[in-house]
């Protein structure tokens, strides 16, 4: 598990997406610069309690308590020291149920995440131990290439903890700061997650907060989820309505009282979706109450619209995921993979394939530059050739790839050569056409 760094307990915070910002961050205008709704200033929240839209003003007062600080400054102490048969290494991030380090196991000799519960959580909430204990177990329980695996459970000095796989990349909310990605590229994520949620969802566990942060990105391009439903759920202390999740990517029936569900995980993977391919949420609002109005009452943005490049079948995908009721979802990640894998077919992006096809070779680079990728290649002699690979923008309703490179003048006779070759080529064609106004546009 690998997770980005949430150091501060006080100051401007979004109650949006759990944001903090220093206070030269706000030429926003007050306004988080991710989700846009107002940030709160000269805000305190404890960073290692669950993410919660409201809570009762027992919790408020729990979470100013001094005992906050005396819970971070013990946690800060484990940087450096051994826990159980771990070394901890370094702080790698916050999450909702607590710390997460770099550690070493030291009988092993691997790298894992260790993620250590706050004190704070088990004082403020008796039966927390509890559903992390049994949650943990579950999660253990997941074995799937698109899912952190889980690998134990324990508790040594008090500490409770779960050693996690340590996965080396970069969430994909880190991933989407660089910008949207293709089409094709974000369906094939999406894909991976789907089957990832249903793999869960067969075992009867629901994340409860699928967002593009919980989703780590491996070197390999591989998705993974990570936090599956281990801080979530709500306590059980009183009868008082608490929500808890990440309001961009909670299902309309959440804000209604309805208890979490597949479904609802499902809707989640669709904001996401939406915002890979955008790099926008279906809805934004100054303010919280403002968006929990347009999730449970407006209607979807047409996306093709705004985005005409995108395919009809995909926005017709985005859109089934997105669908205001439950029921005219897919009931669960095994039917979101169907879906997802059915307008997918066999097509993978351009970039996926780059990245399996050419990342072994020592000898070219390749980067993308606008809707093209540009490979460069080293030959002989120090002589180097870029190649250039783009989607085919004239094959209507097909995905073709197109690869070419500049050779020099157009010469009558390089047609029939090209004819004749193409009568020998099994797969796509051989075409000579004028590239020089595209290239320098």
């Amino acid at each position: 598990m690998n997770t980005e760094s949430q150091t501060s307990t006080s100051g401007y915070f979004c109650p949006g997406c759990n944001s903090w910002y220093d206070a030269g961050d706000l030429s926003t205008g007050g306004y988080c610069g991710r989700c846009g709704l107002t940030i709160l200033q000269d805000a305190t929240v404890a960073t290692h309690q669950p993410t919660q839209l409201w809570k009762r003003p027992a919790d408020a007062a729990a979470t100013n308590s001094h005992d906050t600080d005396e819970d971070e400054l013990a946690l800060n102490s484990l940087i450096g020291r051994p826990l159980h048969i771990y070394q901890l290494e370094s702080l790698l991030g916050r999450g909702g149920m607590g710390w997460v380090f770099l550690g070493r196991h030291e009988d092993l000799h691997r790298s894992c995440a260790i993620k250590v519960l706050a004190p704070k959580t088990i004082r403020s909430d008796p039966d927390y131990l509890t559903r992390f204990e049994n949650e943990g177990r579950a999660a253990a329980a997941l074995v799937h290439p698109n899912i952190v695996t889980t690998h134990a459970i324990g508790c040594v000095d008090q500490w409770h903890f779960l050693e996690m796989e340590f996965v080396r990349g970069r969430s994909l909310q880190q991933r989407l700061r660089e910008g949207p990605l293709s089409c094709l590229h974000a369906m094939s994520i999406a894909a991976q997650v789907a089957n990832g949620l249903a793999a869960a969802h067969a075992e009867g566990i629901v994340h409860r907060d699928l967002k593009p942060d919980n989703i780590l990105i491996t070197h390999q391009k591989i998705p993974k989820i990570t936090d599956f439903g281990l801080a979530k759920r709500v306590g059980s202390q009183s009868n008082a309505r608490i929500l808890a999740g990440t309001p961009h990517y909670m299902a309309p029936e959440l804000f209604l009282g309805h208890e979490p569900s597949p479904a609802s995980d499902v809707y989640a993977l669709g904001v996401c979706l939406y915002q890979m391919i955008t790099g926008r949420y279906p809805f934004t609002a100054p303010r919280l109450s403002e968006l929990m109005y347009k999730v449970v009452n407006d209607r979807l943005p047409h996306l093709r619209l705004e985005f005409p490049s995108v395919p009809l079948d995909i926005s017709e995908c985005v859109l089934a995921m997105l669908a205001r009721s439950p029921v005219n979802r897919p009931a669960s990640g095994i039917e979101a993979a169907q879906l997802l894998l059915a307008v997918l077919g066999h097509a993978r992006d351009i970039e996926t394939l780059l990245h399996d096809a050419l990342d072994s070779l020592p000898d070219l680079d390749w980067s993308k530059s606008g809707p093209r990728y540009v490979v460069d290649v080293c030959l002989r002699d120090d002589r180097r050739q870029q190649v250039f690979i783009e989607a085919d923008a004239s094959a209507a309703g097909e995905r073709l790839v197109a690869i070419y490179s500049v050779c020099g003048p157009v010469d009558s006779g390089f047609l029939a050569e090209a004819l004749r070759m193409n009568a020998t080529i099994s797969h796509g064609a051989l075409a000579i056409r004028d590239i020089e106004e595209s290239l320098t546009s």
